[in-house]
């Protein structure tokens, strides 16, 4: 298959996934609130918008940002998962940019909108999902992508992976 039509694959499956099939996950689990009662985060229309739309914005510009180092740093594409490549792997390490901060900063931006999601929606069992896709991130994160990462690039990989967290975002202090 073709390099530029797996790219384009990739991006529509991602895209798909995380920002179709998810967030209607979340939409159906904001019913069960509803159904048992649960209303149990903001209770201002005004403040639940705003704190939405500040972790929303933050996720998507992690997500984009990322995802523009990772095409024309990494020559590669995201789509890959349990060793299925959608789109083409990264070629290169990827250190800069948003990944000074985090070593996936687009599970972050991901975690961040999803959190919007439950906190515009209200939604207990949407907080209660993040919880539970966070720790599943973690999981897959050690055991299936790094190992791939260690593969491709071992001891850069290693180096950097000492220095830079996993999934939030910040700078060490250099000892």
């Amino acid at each position: 298959m073709n390099e530029t039509l797996r790219y384009i694959i990739g991006y529509l499956v991602g895209a798909l996934v995380f920002f179709v099939l998810i967030p209607v996950g979340f939409f159906e689990l904001s019913k069960l609130d509803y159904l048992n009662g649960f209303i149990i985060l903001i209770n201002s229309t005004i403040l639940k918008a705003i704190a939405a739309f500040l972790f929303f914005s933050t996720g998507m510009f992690f997500v984009i940002w990322s995802n523009i180092f990772l095409f024309t740093l990494g020559k590669g594409g995201p789509a890959d998962g349990f060793g299925v490549s959608i789109s083409p792997q990264t070629k290169k390490l990827v250190t800069r940019g948003p990944y000074r901060y985090s070593r996936n900063p687009m599970v972050f931006g991901a975690l961040s909108t999803y959190l919007s999601l439950a906190v515009y929606l209200n939604s207990f069992f949407g907080l209660l999902a993040v919880v539970i896709l966070f720790f599943a991130a973690g999981f897959y994160l050690k055991y299936s992508e790094e190992k791939r990462l260690v593969r491709d690039f071992g001891s850069a990989y290693l180096d950097y992976r000492k220095k830079v967290p996993m999934i939030f975002p910040y700078k060490r202090s250099k000892k």
